[in-house]
């Protein structure tokens, strides 16, 4: 049995000599804390991901979407079928916007087809690739493909049933 002096003598021995307590992730974790690229890479990564959001069709349509870290500072993002790459590239193209910065902060890094496309955003490299690929004008043709911006566009009037109607059952 030890006494309180005995147990605060230990902890005062693994404190360090500015009162703080000693970092105990282990020594990896000091070699991967954040710097000023890694916050740079996220920040890239998070306005690609809020663009992406922001086309709700698109991502209705892409199934298994899924990114990672690229080689380098760069991030992969993968799907299938959906859109093709190059469509995607520029749908995003469209909605990263800089606002202190005039112009767009995206710009191509390689040919983009529809199974690949290549770009930068804020300098970080994305590699997008499209696995079976159907391309938007076939996804907004399918029949049985309900989209969430038909049920709500009251604009125009069709003799044929509305998206909502079939999925209300009135």
């Amino acid at each position: 049995m030890t006494s309180g002096a005995d147990r605060r003598r230990k902890a005062d021995a693994r404190r360090q000599n500015d009162g703080t307590l000693p970092d105990r992730r282990g020594p990896r974790a000091a070699a991967r804390s954040l710097d000023a690229s890694d916050a740079l890479r996220f920040e890239a990564l998070g306005r690609v991901m809020a663009a992406l959001a922001a086309e709700a069709e698109l991502m209705e349509s892409c199934r298994d979407l899924t990114w990672w870290q690229g080689t380098g500072h760069g991030w992969n993002v993968e799907w299938r079928e959906g859109p093709g790459a190059a469509e995607v590239a520029t749908a995003l193209a469209g909605h990263i916007r800089d606002p202190g910065v005039p112009g767009s902060p995206v710009t191509p890094a390689g040919p983009a087809t529809s199974a690949t496309a290549t770009f930068d955003v804020l300098g970080i490299l994305f590699v997008l690739r499209a696995v079976d690929p159907v391309g938007r004008e076939r996804i907004r043709s399918r029949p049985d493909f309900w989209r969430l911006a038909e049920a709500f566009d009251t604009t125009r009037r069709v003799p044929s049933r509305q998206p909502w109607e079939e999925l209300l059952g009135g």
